[in-house]
């Protein structure tokens, strides 16, 4: 197979825990980034996120982007994908 033709995308989803009270400042510094969402934000300021990316350099500088972000506690990779064709259905 050529990866070069087909490029595939990675897919990662990370926990982030932030300060409540940064939470909304967070959120926008987040949608800044592309192929970055925001599925669901808790009270106490726990977020679920998703990466999508074609290449883990792209993916590793996000997930870092994310950890630095001002009222940032933590964040946690907590899945990684690598979809060769993701307009294909397993």
């Amino acid at each position: 197979m050529d990866l070069e033709a087909s490029p595939g995308i990675h897919i990662s989803s990370v926990i982030v825990n932030t300060l409540p009270v940064q939470s909304a400042d967070v959120q926008r510094a987040l949608a800044g980034l592309p192929g970055v969402e925001v599925h669901t934000v808790a009270a106490d300021g726990r977020m679920v996120v998703s990466i999508e990316s074609v290449g883990d350099d792209v993916t590793l500088s996000h997930f870092e982007t994310i950890r630095q972000l001002p009222g940032v506690l933590a964040a946690s990779l907590v899945y990684h994908q690598y979809e060769t064709d993701p307009d294909e259905e397993a």
